[in-house]
Order: C-alpha cells, then structure tokens, then sequence
C-alpha cells in the first residue's frame, strides 16, 4: 500500500495535473490535443534514457556476428564459451544488459501515463489536482471533433500497427544475404527478428481494438515519437562514420 502511495505522488499524480494544466490552458478544449502534447513532454523527457537503450541495441547487433563466431568456435565447452563472449563484450565495452536497464526505468513512467489516460480524467481522480491547477466543467473527450476517446477506434488501432512496422523495420538487424550456412543460433536469431518485425504490428492492432482510443492515441503518438528517435539515432551515426 505504501508503494502505491509513493508511485501515485511521484508518478501518477503529477502527470495527472501536467494532462489537465494542458488541457486548460488549450484555446479549445480537446483532450486528444491534451493526450498528444503530454506524450511528446513526457518521450522529451526520456529521450536520455531511450536513447542510450537504441544505441546498446544497435551496438550489440552490429556486434553479434563475431559473437555467434566465438559461440561456434567453443560450441562444445560451454564455459568457455561464455568465459570468452564475456571477454569479448568487455573488450568491446558492450553492456549485454545496455539496452534492457533504461527501458526498465521507463516502465513506470509508462504505467502511470496509461492509468493517466485510462481513468485519470474521472471524477474520482480529478479530486487529486493541485491547488493550482484548475478542475475543468466538462472534459470534451472528442478528439478534432471526430474520435470519441472513450471508445474503441480501429482506424488508430490499424495506423499504430503501421507505425509499429515501421519502428520494427528500423531496429531491425541488417542482414546480408549469403550462400553459406551460419551456426543454426544465428539462423534461429535472424528467422525470429524477421517474424517479430511482423508479428508485433499485428499484436498492436489487435491490442488497439481492445482500448479506449485515448490509450491507442497515445500509442500512436509514442511510437512515431521512437520513429523519429531512431531516425535521428541512425542519421547522426552515419554522418560520424562518414567524418
């Protein structure tokens, strides 16, 4: 009980208010307008730590070639065989946990912005505004007039599945086609990457269609957020390796 506590003074409540300040100072009451804005304030603040998590990622990937050449080369003594991949990613000064520990961070974040835009505009919760931040009359939960956020909208739930290809399709490993056959790990790594670049579109879709579309326009707006990231991410190393 006392986490709870904690996770809603520290989490919960604050975006809860930052959600309502926006919507107020709005020069027409929209609360997609609202959702979109807090999404990008918030993905802002945890650019840092998402970015540090793609460049684990990236760095791991353009690495696993020789990783899976040294697993091969010592497939028949397994200690060795993590003894000098080991050795290897501290050569390499990779973290195999890199890119895991600042998702990690993220998640509660996450959490509280879903039960923000889930319930947070209750009557209940709208009692946990700050002082200063006024409690609106009404709440207009018609995005542009058009989406009703309460309800389960599948033309979001369909443009988050895009936008979830298209960031799989982005940190996707590049591979090269060849005639040879590699070790049956990395074929079962690649064969694996290759089915997730699809198969999460499809589990986003199905998943949009269950929420209320407030929730999968923040999923819209977070996802084309990391597009954006990625892209950023992939750009800026080119051009240091092109310098």
């Amino acid at each position: 009980m006392f986490i709870i506590e904690i996770y809603n003074e520290v989490l919960f409540r604050p975006i809860l208010n930052l959600l309502v300040a926006v919507y107020n100072i709005l020069p027409w009451p929209d609360l997609g307008i609202a959702i979109i804005i807090v999404t990008i304030i918030v993905r802002f603040l945890l650019f840092p730590l998402a970015q540090k998590s793609l460049k684990s990622q990236k760095s791991l990937q353009e690495l696993q070639p020789k990783i899976e050449a040294i697993k091969k080369e010592h497939k028949d003594d397994k200690n060795l065989q993590n003894q000098k991949v080991m050795e290897f990613y501290k050569e390499n000064k990779i973290n195999p946990f890199g890119s895991c520990l600042p998702l990690l961070l993220q998640l509660p974040i996450i959490f509280a912005l879903y039960k923000v835009f889930s319930v947070g505009t209750s009557a209940e919760n709208l009692d946990q505004l700050y002082s200063f931040v006024a409690r609106p009359e009404v709440i207009n939960t018609m995005f542009l007039g058009i989406v009703d956020l309460t309800q389960v909208n599948i033309y979001l739930a369909f443009l988050a599945g895009i936008f979830q290809f298209a960031q799989s399709k982005m940190i996707a490993p590049k591979t090269k086609k060849s005639n040879k056959k590699g070790s049956s790990m990395a074929d079962m790594s690649s064969i694996f990457s290759k089915q997730m670049i699809y198969f999460m579109p499809v589990i986003t879709v199905f998943i949009g269609m269950s929420l209320p579309a407030g929730l999968t326009l923040y999923w819209v707006v977070a996802t084309l957020f990391a597009v954006g990231q990625q892209y950023i991410l992939t750009r800026k190393d080119k051009k240091e390796k092109n310098a």
